[in-house]
């Protein structure tokens, strides 16, 4: 009866599994029409995740970036706004970079274009000496689905899956085995300090460690780049701190390119550079 009870219990791991397949979803962006010739944004900017597999991608040059007059407008109420203009920018392979600025200023258009969630209106973006500015759909779900992984301010974890099945989430769409997926989900909540917590529904986590199961969800994949947008936002001072720690521990230990959008100007100073973008103009920081 016990073996029956447990086989019961996996099967209905794996059918909440299979119906999680949207996964976390990045916050809509800007809604826009694509710009004259150039090829149509792919829609509301979202990190999903599909049940369905996706395509083998080699890895690019881990992480490295680079932006050439690349801009990003989109209408709104009737008139273009120009969210990003002209933005010239290189991002080394295992940087640290810390993005802030004003409300509205193009952090999130930014980091979003970085994340091959969205296309420039103008300009080109490569990741690793490939093109995703001019990549179809198929090929740039394939770069989000194994090279990024992203951490959002409001966890976005699916409340009726425990914290090991949230993160065996990001691996059901690259087609990983279910024994695989159960020990790499494992090994990434370890690597976060929740090893023991891998039974717990979120309810049951508190905000901190809501947030390491997300990280540990943006990492099990092992990607080359980490996307972060305001990862500390909805946490007090002394969690701030313990995932930032976590976070450097993981972009030093995995040499991740890690991007981190923020307000906080004590989260930003533990960057190895800083960015700052106003009406839609990058500068870095001295």
């Amino acid at each position: 009866m016990a073996r029956g009870a447990a086989a019961a219990r996996r099967g209905a791991a794996q059918r909440r599994l299979n119906r999680a397949g949207a996964g976390p979803r990045c916050p809509p962006g800007p809604r826009a029409g694509p710009p004259p010739a150039a090829r149509p944004p792919p829609g509301p900017a979202r990190a999903s995740i599909s049940t369905a597999t996706v395509e083998t991608v080699e890895r690019p040059t881990k992480g490295a970036y680079t932006l050439a007059g690349v801009g990003r407008a989109y209408q709104q109420k009737g008139r273009t706004v120009h969210a990003l203009s002209k933005v010239d920018l290189e991002i080394r392979s295992g940087d640290m970079v810390a993005v802030q600025g004003p409300t509205g200023g193009g952090k999130s258009t930014l980091l979003q274009l970085l994340g091959a969630l969205d296309r420039p209106s103008t300009g080109t973006i490569a990741l690793g000496g490939e093109l995703l500015s001019q990549l179809g759909d198929a090929r740039l779900g394939a770069i989000r689905g194994r090279e990024i992984g992203f951490v959002f301010q409001h966890f976005n974890l699916i409340p009726t899956l425990t914290a090991l099945e949230n993160v065996e989430t990001a691996l059901v769409p690259l087609g990983v085995s279910a024994e695989e997926r159960r020990s790499r989900a494992s090994e990434a909540l370890e690597s976060v300090g929740l090893g023991e917590r891998g039974g717990h529904l979120p309810s049951e986590l508190s905000g901190g460690q809501q947030q390491r199961v997300a990280i540990a969800r943006a990492i099990v994949k092992r990607p080359a780049v980490l996307l972060a947008d305001e990862p500390t936002g909805n946490l007090d001072e002394e969690t701030r701190d313990e995932i930032m720690n976590l976070l450097e521990g993981l972009w030093r230990d995995q040499g991740l390119t890690l991007v981190i959008v923020t307000h906080d100007s004590a989260v930003a100073r533990r960057a190895q550079r800083r960015l700052h973008i106003k009406q839609g103009s990058v500068r870095e920081v001295a």
